[in-house]
C-alpha cells in the first residue's frame, strides 16, 4: 500500500514553494511601450492610462534610461505625428517621429533594444491601417498597396537603428513583404516580431487615446481577427512563420490566454503576449479606488501569461513589475 500523497507538503515553506515553482517572471521577459510626439520638453499623461505619457524625444530618452536602469531589455515605440495624410507619410519618412526617437534612444542607451511598431493607423488621416478605396467608408483596407507602404516603413525604421520590426496591421502577406524589403535593404539580421494573432478587441480603447489612432469611420473588423475564432489564429501563425517571422505575438493577452497556449504549442518560435491598454486601465482604476491590491493582481497576471506559454510580455506595468521584482 502506497502512502497517501499530500500536495500541501510542498507548500509549507516559502523556500520550498520557490524550489518547486514551475514558472517565474523576470525583468528579461518585459517590453515597455513608449509614445513619441513632436516637440521639446513635452510630457502629457494619457487620461485613460494613469502613469503612461506621451513624450517628446528628449523626454523619451530620459524614460529609456530609466527603463534600462530597471533591467528591462527592450522598449516598443509608437509615434504620433504632427500631420496625417492618406499615404501615412509620417510612418515611412526618414525624419518621422519614430525614426527620430529610435535614433536618439540608440545614441543614448545603445544596449537597450528598440522595437518599432510597424503600422499605419497612427499616421493616416482616416485612422485605418493602410490604403482605403476612395470614397469607401466601410474601413476596407486595400491589402497589396498597403504592403508597399509597410515595406517602406520597415526599411526606414531599420535605417534609423531599430533592432526589431514589429508589424501589427494584420495585412495578408505583410511579413513576407517586410522581410523582402529588409533583406533587399541590407538588413538581413533584423528580426521580425509579427503581431500574428491580433484580434478586433474592445480592450484597445485607451491605446487609441494614447496614440490618437481611432478610426474616423467604420472599424477594423475587416482585417483584425474575430474574437470568436481560435483555430484561425493557428492559420495566421503558420502563414507568418512561412513568410519569415522570427517571433510571434498574441494581442490582447488577458482574454486570450488560450490562444497564447495554442500558439506556443504549435511553434518553437518565441511567443509574445501584449498586455494591452484596456487591461492596464482596468487594473489602475480598481487600484486607485482601493478595490484591489495592484501589485498582487499585476504579478498574478504576469504569471498567468508565463504559465500560458508567453516568452515575452509587452506591458505598461513593466517598470512597476521590475521594481517589485527588485531587478531580477
Amino acid at each position: 500500500m502506497f502512502p497517501t500523497h499530500r500536495p500541501r507538503r510542498l507548500r509549507s515553506h516559502e523556500n520550498l514553494r520557490r524550489m518547486v515553482r514551475e514558472n517565474i517572471v523576470t525583468t528579461s521577459d518585459l517590453i515597455y511601450p513608449l509614445f513619441a510626439v513632436p516637440g521639446d520638453a513635452f510630457s502629457q499623461e494619457v487620461k485613460s492610462m494613469p502613469g503612461v505619457y506621451q513624450l517628446s524625444v528628449d523626454k523619451i530618452v530620459e524614460e529609456a534610461k530609466e527603463v534600462y536602469g530597471l533591467g528591462i531589455p527592450a522598449v516598443i515605440l509608437f509615434g504620433i505625428p504632427t500631420e496625417k495624410d492618406t499615404e501615412a507619410t509620417g510612418a515611412w519618412h526618414d525624419h518621422g517621429i519614430v525614426q527620430k526617437a529610435t535614433e536618439a534612444i540608440k545614441k543614448a542607451v545603445p544596449d537597450l533594444l528598440v522595437i518599432v511598431d510597424t503600422c499605419l493607423c497612427e499616421y493616416t488621416s482616416h485612422g485605418h491601417c493602410g490604403y482605403l478605396e476612395v470614397g469607401d467608408l466601410s474601413g476596407r483596407v486595400l491589402n497589396d498597396p498597403t504592403l508597399e507602404l509597410l515595406k517602406k516603413t520597415a526599411v526606414s525604421q531599420a535605417n534609423a537603428g531599430a533592432d526589431i520590426i514589429a508589424p501589427s496591421g494584420m495585412m495578408d502577406g505583410f511579413v513576407k513583404a517586410i522581410r523582402s524589403g529588409l533583406d533587399d535593404g541590407g538588413f538581413e539580421d533584423i528580426p521580425v516580431l509579427s503581431y500574428a494573432a491580433k484580434y478586433s478587441s474592445a480592450y484597445y480603447g485607451p491605446f487609441r487615446d494614447a496614440a490618437d489612432s481611432a478610426p474616423q469611420f467604420g472599424d477594423r473588423r475587416t482585417y483584425q481577427m474575430d474574437p470568436a475564432n481560435g483555430t484561425e489564429a493557428l492559420k495566421e501563425i503558420e502563414l507568418d512563420i512561412a513568410e519569415g517571422a522570427d517571433m510571434l505575438m498574441v494581442k490582447p493577452a488577458l482574454a486570450y490566454m488560450d490562444i497564447i497556449w495554442r500558439v506556443k504549442a504549435a511553434t518553437h518560435l518565441p511567443v509574445a503576449a501584449y498586455n494591452v491598454s484596456g487591461e492596464y486601465s482596468m487594473v489602475k482604476a480598481a487600484a486607485l479606488n482601493g478595490w484591489i491590491d495592484e501589485e498582487k493582481v499585476v504579478m498574478e497576471t504576469m504569471m498567468g501569461f508565463k504559465r500560458s506559454g508567453a516568452d515575452l510580455i509587452l506591458t505598461y506595468h513593466a517598470k512597476d513589475v521590475a521594481r517589485w521584482l527588485g531587478h531580477s
